[in-house]
């Protein structure tokens, strides 16, 4: 009887030995899990910090391009509205040139119509045209020709051509007077070339001294290669060669001829 309690007694401290065994592994257990849980809790709050810290980076570049830009903005503005009010300046500067222009422009329509309604003036051995009292009348061959060239040059080919006509008609003498016609042979080349050629060739029969001479006969050179009359154009830049061999047309008519050699 008494081995038998013995016997149970040892069971049951073998088994509160393993249960204490069992309990403190369990507690170790949960121990580990514990700090398994606050590492990865620290490596959340690491992870959390860094993307924190991440967006507020961005946040700040945005902020600061946002910055930036705004100011190029501003800079840009302010020098738009400079570039603005200076071409307004530039407009009115304009308007005002031309608001002269064709103030100049209606008084030389003006005095050539009035001029086509009179009888031819009686020209002195000056050759200006004088009026009742004997006194010049109008202006002058040097106003009046550069009024025509600038007509000319600023693209009013047909009021040129009339103002041109005028001066040749009044000072047919002048020492522009081949200048203008020549300027008349110019002023039908796009539109009449056939009538280019016309007073170009009037150019060298009538000014055949005259440094326009060449150039006009060049000129002839140049219509006839347009209609592809090829014969012609050497003939033309022969005669320019021939009569006009130090002239600057003169070597541009040995190079054309020299491409239209056959």
């Amino acid at each position: 009887m008494a081995a038998t309690i013995s016997t149970g007694s040892s069971l049951v401290l073998a088994l509160g030995l393993v249960a204490g065994c069992a309990l403190k592994g369990d507690v170790r257990k949960v121990e580990l899990q514990v700090q398994a849980l606050r590492g990865e809790a620290a490596k959340s709050d690491s992870v959390r910090a860094a993307e924190r810290d991440s967006i507020l980076a961005a946040v700040r570049a945005v902020q600061q391009a946002l910055t930036t830009q705004q100011a190029y903005l501003v800079q840009l503005r302010g020098d738009l509205r400079t570039e603005l009010l200076s071409v307004q300046q530039q407009l009115v500067s304009v308007q005002e040139l031309t608001g002269q222009s064709q103030q100049r422009l209606t008084d030389l329509r003006t005095r050539i119509e009035s001029r086509a309604q009179q009888p031819d003036p009686v020209l002195p051995v000056g050759g200006a045209p004088v009026g009742p009292s004997g006194n010049p009348a109008g202006p002058g061959p040097d106003q009046m020709y550069d009024l025509s060239l600038q007509q000319y040059r600023r693209g009013s080919v047909s009021t040129a051509r009339l103002a041109f006509r005028e001066f040749l008609r009044v000072f047919p003498t002048h020492e522009r007077a081949a200048d203008a016609f020549f300027y008349v042979g110019e002023s039908f080349e796009k539109e009449a070339p056939d009538s280019a050629a016309v007073v170009y060739d009037q150019v060298v029969k009538a000014y055949p001294n005259s440094p326009r001479a060449p150039s006009a006969l060049y000129k002839l050179g140049l219509l006839a290669e347009q209609r592809g009359d090829k014969a012609a154009a050497r003939r033309f830049y022969a005669r320019v060669i021939a009569g006009y061999a130090r002239s600057p047309e003169a070597d541009l008519a040995r190079q054309n001829q020299q491409r239209l050699r056959p």
